[in-house]
């Protein structure tokens, strides 16, 4: 894929978002479902921003605001509209303009749910477009002759949804306190981003992989034009948590990314096989037949309406319901196609593309209690529904061997914490411990471990540290409201030390600070771990016999 191309963009006309969110998730980065989000409206808060500096960017001269010091830059064009004879296609460069273009709101997300209308409310709701490729930038001082690190977030939401807007994804703390600059970006996703119609007409050779093109394209973007806002180019650092940590990975393999970055950071989305040329061709076949669209004239779905290909996405997910988890997560993914991804991330071994990348990579203790718990039944769980539920995860042969470690190294824990942690090691820790054990195996770039352990006092404290419990200390927006937390000095302390963190690696690919005991990088003698919590603290082999166990299975 050429770099360079990457047309026309009209002005984004849409209004501010500072509304509710719809988050997708998935069951351990698997089954896609929405649930609400836990971060809610972000509030007003320091001083009302004010107009900022004007940029020269290579599409021309954009206006941003300034609050207390810290200038953003929203919805930004990175790349052209999406839709019409550009849809599935690789993105192009937008079109330029002549006058000051005003960056006070966030551009369009790409189009994702239902299919129905997206509802729209007195806050000014986010809406849906195919012209959906912009970023949004947070700097200390544009302008400036300073190069700062860059923190190119991408956002979660599994292959499915989500958005680089979203209220806790606010980036003006984290650029105050780490004197960075903060890049957060929209991208085709879903049915838009990843539909292989490849096998169909040689046209659409990248169709079902122009959602990886798009984030290449913005990462160029950064490349070309992040100096004028006071980023160093050649200190990128790539980060994302749930499908954003997906993302992370998969950037890692390609080719067309390779330069564009320098490290990289994943959270709670460990991932080492992309989907198979198969399975996206089967999932493009059902696909057709859902819009009654013949392999012979493919080219008629670029002129369906964006209602219809969500609602036939959805039909594809009922006829395909027999799939297991990682099949259903696969059906609109990128697929190893042999050149805009070459090769899996990291299987049978850690991708070469990416083996001078430092890695900072984590899950969180209760991962599966974000998903588990939407059925308020789960927290009353009994020892048969445990032992139902874990023979489907170790076999029957080695439930009750999983059962009494977990009760021996958590006593005292109720059935539905036994099986959250259990189920969390079960995924996210081995998908993880595979890839660090690789990275370290290639011996090219430190790999550096952690385990974010602080509880919610939400739900009667009975989430453990969920799914997305890190994000708002990554952010350091623990300010923001947040249903996860109780807004109090214990959460800013740690959101100081867990956002320095990043901060720090982002500056050189080492993470340690003066807030944090030594963290050594992770080898597979000491396999040091940092746990954050009310206290930090570095643990050698956190969790072994869990990890042994699980390993064996």
């Amino acid at each position: 894929m050429n770099r360079n191309q990457i047309g026309k963009v009209p002005n984004f006309t849409r209004s501010n978002v500072q509304d509710r969110r719809i988050f997708l998730k998935t069951a351990g980065i698997g089954l896609a479902a929405y649930s609400l989000s836990p971060w809610l409206v972000m509030p007003a808060y320091g001083q009302e921003p004010v107009t900022g500096a004007v940029v020269e960017t290579n599409s021309g001269k954009v206006r941003g605001l300034v609050n207390d010091g810290i200038h953003s830059f929203k919805g930004i064009p990175y790349g052209a509209s999406t839709a019409g004879k550009n849809r599935f296609m690789p993105p192009v460069k937008p079109e330029t303009w002549t006058d000051v273009r005003e960056a006070f709101q966030f551009g369009h997300r790409c189009p994702q749910g239902s299919g129905a209308p997206a509802k729209t409310s007195t806050s000014d709701s986010e809406s849906f477009s195919e012209d959906c490729l912009c970023l949004n930038i947070w700097t200390p001082e544009p302008n400036s002759n300073r190069k700062r690190p860059v923190m190119f977030w991408c956002h979660g939401g599994a292959w499915s949804g989500g958005s680089g807007s979203e209220p806790v994804l606010n980036g003006e703390s984290l650029a105050r306190r780490g004197d960075v600059v903060i890049v957060t970006i929209n991208h085709r996703v879903n049915v838009f981003g990843f539909l292989q119609l490849g096998a169909f007409n040689d046209r659409f050779a990248v169709s079902g992989n122009v959602g990886m093109l798009d984030l290449v394209a913005g990462l160029q973007w950064v490349h070309d034009n992040i100096s004028q806002f006071g980023g160093d180019p050649d200190n990128v650092m790539v980060f994302g948590e749930s499908g954003g940590g997906l993302k992370t990975c998969t950037l890692l393999t390609m080719p067309d990314a390779k330069g564009l970055f320098h490290r990289a950071a994943i959270e709670s989305g460990a991932l080492t096989k992309n989907n198979t040329k198969e399975r996206a061709d089967e999932i493009a076949k059902m696909f057709l037949d859902e819009l009654g669209i013949s392999a012979n004239r493919v080219e008629e779905i670029q002129n369906v309406p964006q209602e219809k290909l969500l609602q036939a996405m959805n039909a594809v997910g009922q006829r395909d319901s027999g799939a297991d988890m990682h099949q259903a997560a696969s059906r609109f993914s990128p697929f190893v196609d042999g050149e805009v991804i070459p090769v899996h991330p990291f299987y049978p071994v850690a991708t070469h593309v990416s083996a001078t990348i430092p890695i900072l990579i984590g899950w969180n203790t209760h991962e599966q209690s974000f998903f588990q718990g939407r059925n308020p039944g789960v927290f009353d769980m009994d020892e048969v529904e445990l032992e139902k539920r874990v023979v489907e995860l170790t076999g029957e042969a080695k439930a009750q061997q999983c059962i009494d470690l977990y009760k021996k190294l958590y006593p005292g824990r109720k059935p539905s914490e036994l099986f959250f942690l259990l189920a969390t090691d079960q995924d996210a820790r081995m998908k993880g411990t595979q890839i660090i054990e690789l990275k370290v195996k290639q011996d090219k770039a430190p790999v550096y471990v952690y385990l974010f352990a602080w509880r919610t006092p939400a739900n009667r404290g009975r989430l453990g540290s969920p799914h997305t419990m890190e994000v708002p200390f990554v952010w350091d927006n623990t300010h923001i409201p947040n249903r996860l937390l109780a807004g109090n000095q214990e959460e800013k302390e740690l959101a100081v030390k867990t956002s320095e963190a990043w901060i720090q690696f982002a500056r050189s690919g080492n993470p340690n600070h003066n807030g944090l005991p030594n963290w050594p990088a992770y080898d597979l003698k000491d396999r040091s771990t940092m746990v954050f919590d009310k206290e930090c603290k570095m643990v050698k082999d956190q969790g072994k016999e869990e990890r042994e166990f699980w390993q064996n299975i």
